[in-house]
């Protein structure tokens, strides 16, 4: 059971590395129905999920964090989540299996 788990985990993490790309990228390479989405304390990376995710209560209360740090005026203007990436991708991965 722990096997299949890490595997689960490690697929999915790979699909999301698959799907992270650099900051300077634009917003064109966002396919429909998906948003893209900066992870990461100090170091961010670029992750683009479906939008089916933001009805989840998980990503609502990491965007309400994202709200009281940085309020609705953030000074890149994207969309950041203040969390650790391997906390982001383990929420994924638990959604991604919904």
């Amino acid at each position: 059971m722990d096997f299949c788990l890490s595997s689960v985990i490690r697929n999915t993490m790979q699909i999301l590395k698959l799907q992270s790309v650099d900051i300077s990228r634009n917003q064109s390479d966002v396919p429909r129905r998906h948003f893209a989405v900066y992870v990461g304390d100090t170091e961010r990376k670029r992750f683009v999920v479906p939008i089916s995710y933001l009805n989840h209560p998980s990503l609502q209360d990491l965007l309400h964090q994202a709200e009281e740090e940085f309020g609705f005026d953030h000074p890149t203007g994207v969309l950041t989540i203040p969390c650790k990436e391997e906390t982001f991708v383990d929420l994924a991965s638990r959604l991604n299996h919904l």
